[in-house]
């Protein structure tokens, strides 16, 4: 391993300590402490987002100044807007942290196997972000949380992605689109070199600093046909996301400038799922 490799190792050992000390005291001590100065749930959960939010602000800060990785996002205001449906690609850990970063009250789809570990258990419980134990109660509880003007990140994958390998969503980000009928915000995500991939240790650390790129496209409206089953819309509406990730995702790695947000492109997805 290489000086600068030694380097960066340190700076990501300090970076996953500060992150596991910020998820304790806002857990052990935070959360509880909002939970007794403010009784309304909402309220609360919204400052707990807040607070995460500006944590995660900081984490990356801290991973920037200490040369572990660097960010550019593409079309980022477009995240401002409440209310949000995000579906993104998986290719990294930290990615969400970026998104969440940068997303202003936004709820999560989390796997449920965090709320058990002690770093992240108490953040996820305090911030209300919804676990994906019930496929009905996830269903539900997104609703809830679109309507009230919450922004919903997602990764449709299920898992992080597999390197050099194409992307596979599943249908529960195409089933909440449909059932609420909620335009689609699609994020590309490009992480270089690639890290902290599924069953890679932090300790494991790549060659360069890492760079992670995010690009926020067009939302992606939700046509409506009362006439066709929504689990034949879902399968459909999957099959199309999919294959426009997989695409723009190749041309995100040929192009790494901001590009201006594409046109709607309902008329894709109609002529697609016909």
């Amino acid at each position: 391993m290489t000086l600068d490799q030694w380097r960066r190792g340190l700076g990501t050992a300090i970076s996953f300590s500060a992150f596991g000390i910020g998820g304790l005291v806002i857990g052990v001590l935070i959360a509880p402490l909002l939970l007794i100065v403010i009784r309304d749930d909402r309220r609360r959960q919204q400052m707990t987002r807040e607070l995460i939010r500006q944590a995660f602000r900081g984490f990356i800060g801290l991973m920037r100044i200490l040369g572990v990785a660097e960010s550019h996002i593409g079309n980022a205001q477009q995240l401002n807007r409440p209310g949000l449906l995000i579906l993104a690609n998986h290719p990294s850990l930290i990615d969400v942290i970026y998104l969440i970063a940068n997303t202003p009250n936004a709820n999560c789809i989390v796997n449920g196997h965090l709320v058990r570990n002690p770093f992240t258990r108490g953040p996820i419980n305090a911030a209300g972000y919804i676990t994906n134990s019930d496929p009905e109660a996830v269903l539900a509880a997104a609703k809830v949380s679109l309507a009230a003007g919450n922004s919903l990140i997602l990764f449709p994958e299920g898992t992080r992605t597999t390197p050099a390998q194409p992307i596979r969503f599943r249908r529960g980000g195409a089933n909440i689109a449909l059932h609420t009928g909620t335009p689609i915000t699609p994020v590309l995500i490009r992480c270089t070199p690639t890290t902290l991939t599924k069953g890679e240790p932090w300790y494991r650390i790549p060659p360069s600093r890492i760079r992670m790129e995010l690009q926020v496209l067009a939302d992606v409206p939700i046509p409506d046909e009362p006439n066709r089953a929504v689990r034949h819309r879902a399968r459909a509406l999957t099959a199309w996301l999919t294959d426009h990730f997989n695409q723009e995702l190749e041309q995100f790695s040929h192009d790494r400038d901001t590009r201006p947000v594409p046109g709607n492109q309902a008329d894709d997805y109609r002529h697609a799922g016909a």
